[in-house]
C-alpha cells in the first residue's frame, strides 16, 4: 500500500500549499495523474508540489484555481510560498518593499531586482551558484507584481552608467535587459529611471547601493546590504542623510529623458541586435 507523506500545514507556506492542493483535488475526486492532465504537466509533479518535494511556479497555481475552481485561493497562497524561498534576511524588505507607496533607489553594479528581466535575474542571481536557482528567481519575478497592482508604487531608480555596460549573461540578455528598461520608461509613467554617468565623477553614494521605502501611514525605512546580511532602519538622522544624498544623485544623473536614450544608445552600439549569443542562452 502507498503511504501518502502526511504533511503539517503550518509548517510552511509550501507545506500549506501542498496540503491544500491534495485537500483539493481529493475533493475533486480526481487522481495526481488526472489532475496533471487537466493541468499540462505531469503526475508525478503534482505529486511533488504535494509532498512540499516541488516549489509551484504561480502559472500552476493559477491553473489550479481555473481547474479546481478554488475562487483564486491558490493564486494567493502561491505568493507566499515564492516569498519563503527568498533568503530568511531578506524577506522582511520584500514585505516592507511590497507595501511601500514611494521606493527610491541608487544601484551601482546591477539593475534593480524590480526591473530585472527575468534571464537577467537568473544571471545574477546564479553567480553564487546557489542551489535553489529556479526557486530564487521565481521568487524574484513574484515581487514584480507589486508593480502590476491596482495602486503601484512610485518607483524611482538612479543607475550608476557601470550598470549598463557590465555584460551579465552576456549580449543578448542585455540587450533584452535594457529593452525592457526602455519599455518600462515608456509604458509606466510611475516608474522613473535615471543614469548616473561617469561624468558626474566623485558623487553622494560612493559607498554604494542603497534604497529608501516611504510608507503612508509608518515611518520611512533605510536599507543597504552587504555580502550576507541586509540592513534596514527608521532612524530618523540616518533616513535624513539618505534622503539629501539620493537628492544630490537625482541632481547629478541624467534627466529620464537623457537617460532613456543613453541606455538606448548602448543597446544598439555595445549589444548590437542581442542575438550574437542567443542561441547559447535560449538553451541556458
Amino acid at each position: 500500500m502507498v503511504q501518502i507523506r502526511q504533511l503539517d500545514p503550518d509548517a510552511s507556506p509550501l507545506h500549506h500549499f501542498g496540503a491544500e492542493l491534495r485537500l483539493r483535488r481529493e475533493a475533486a475526486q480526481l487522481t495526481q495523474a488526472e489532475l496533471g492532465a487537466k493541468l499540462f504537466c505531469t503526475g508525478s509533479l503534482v505529486g511533488q508540489i504535494e509532498t512540499a518535494h516541488k516549489v509551484p511556479t504561480r502559472e500552476f497555481a493559477e491553473r489550479v484555481d481555473v481547474t479546481l475552481k478554488t475562487g483564486g485561493d491558490m493564486g494567493r497562497l502561491v505568493g507566499l510560498v515564492l516569498r519563503s524561498q527568498l533568503p530568511p534576511w531578506f524577506q522582511e524588505y520584500a514585505g516592507l518593499e511590497a507595501k511601500a507607496s514611494y521606493i527610491s533607489t541608487y544601484q551601482a553594479q546591477v539593475v534593480y531586482g524590480l526591473l530585472q528581466t527575468e534571464a537577467y535575474a537568473r544571471a545574477v542571481m546564479g553567480a553564487p551558484s546557489p542551489d535553489n536557482l529556479d526557486e530564487l528567481v521565481a521568487a524574484r519575478m513574484e515581487r514584480q507584481r507589486i508593480l502590476d497592482r491596482e495602486a503601484p508604487a512610485q518607483l524611482w531608480v538612479v543607475l550608476d552608467e557601470a550598470v549598463l555596460y557590465r555584460p551579465i549573461g552576456g549580449q543578448h540578455v542585455m540587450w533584452n535587459q535594457l529593452a525592457h528598461l526602455l519599455s518600462v520608461h515608456e509604458q509606466r509613467r510611475y516608474v522613473n529611471v535615471q543614469v548616473l554617468p561617469f561624468s558626474a565623477g566623485e558623487h553622494t553614494a560612493l559607498t554604494g547601493s542603497f534604497n529608501v521605502l516611504r510608507f503612508e501611514d509608518d515611518p520611512d525605512v533605510f536599507y543597504t546590504e552587504d555580502m550576507a546580511s541586509g540592513h534596514a532602519t527608521a532612524n530618523p538622522d540616518t533616513l535624513k542623510e539618505s534622503s539629501l544624498r539620493y537628492a544630490r544623485l537625482q541632481a547629478a544623473a541624467l534627466s529620464v529623458e537623457k537617460s532613456a536614450a543613453l541606455i538606448s544608445r548602448v543597446m544598439e552600439e555595445r549589444y548590437g541586435d542581442g542575438n550574437v549569443d542567443s542561441a547559447e542562452h535560449d538553451l541556458a
